[in-house]
């Protein structure tokens, strides 16, 4: 199977042109709850790609305003790329792919995601007898239920994961935030509006030492706002799970089915992993 069997072709694609701002990649993250957006100069035959602008461009860089900055390069591949190639590829770090045509690199012929592949895992397409157990990830990335949204936003991109399990206060799961919750909610403000402050008392549940306060110097981004109030008011409740002997196309069809990227594993009623799909794609 290739790239062509499974990509989004240039014609189903949404796009961000040169020369152009983050408030347009902003606005196609929310409404389209993607990670990351091609950026292409031109239009007809006269269009080139240019890069991809992703979510954690936009808050690593908060006084950046042009495209043309923001946008960076990810690997890229062919519509005749192996399938399992590209996988190899995504779990190296890059959720997305553009598909660039063999002939000419600057012409855009799609974009192939970890979610196509996951697709193709869960149609049986790809074949593989690997079980969640075989892929689970040890280490889990995790966030106190009463803590700020801010701060769990900070916690998400210092950990580098797009997950947080959500703990409550005896320490067991009790539901599970991520990069889109968080997204779903920010919102762009113009120049140096005061997101205002947020301090922790004494008494304050999710205060801790080093953190005396969350406010306008704390907020990722100047002009994207996020709320300050607790994660449990934005994390999913209702956590799909999965144990070691589940297949890798079951996870894979529970993923497509409901629209998630990742499934906490389960032993014994204990969480013990969390099988991201980019680690079902090492089962290929």
């Amino acid at each position: 199977m290739n790239v062509a069997d499974a990509m989004t072709p240039r014609a189903d694609l949404v796009t961000v042109s040169l020369p152009g701002g983050r408030d347009d990649v902003l606005t196609y993250l929310q409404e389209y709850r993607f990670s990351s957006v091609p950026v292409i100069k031109g239009d007809g035959d006269g269009e080139v790609y240019r890069g991809l602008v992703s979510r954690d461009d936009l808050i690593e860089q908060p006084d950046e305003d042009q495209l043309a900055l923001l946008m960076r390069d990810v690997p890229t591949v062919t519509p005749e790329t192996n399938l399992r190639d590209a996988a190899q590829v995504m779990v190296g770090g890059s959720r997305r792919l553009p598909v660039v045509e063999a002939h000419d690199g600057d012409a855009l012929a799609g974009i192939i995601t970890v979610t196509d592949i996951v697709d193709a895992i869960a149609r049986g397409e790809v074949d593989t007898d690997a079980v969640c157990g075989d892929v689970v990830g040890a280490d889990v990335n995790t966030v106190y239920t009463g803590t700020p949204l801010t701060v769990a936003e900070r916690q998400l991109f210092f950990a580098n994961v797009p997950y947080a399990v959500a703990l409550g206060d005896d320490g067991d799961m009790a539901g599970m935030l991520t990069e889109v919750d968080v997204l779903e909610v920010a919102r762009v403000v113009e120049g140096e509006d005061d997101t205002g402050d947020s301090i922790a008392d004494q008494d304050d549940d999710w205060k801790w030492e080093g953190i005396k306060a969350v406010g306008a110097a704390y907020v990722p981004t100047r002009n994207v706002e996020i709320p300050a109030e607790p994660v449990e008011e934005f994390m999913t409740a209702d956590v799909k799970s999965v144990s070691r002997s589940r297949s890798v196309r079951e996870a894979a069809q529970e993923m497509v089915t409901e629209d998630i990227e990742q499934l906490p594993l389960l032993g014994g009623g204990d969480l013990v992993g969390v099988v991201r799909d980019v680690d079902l794609l090492e089962a290929l």
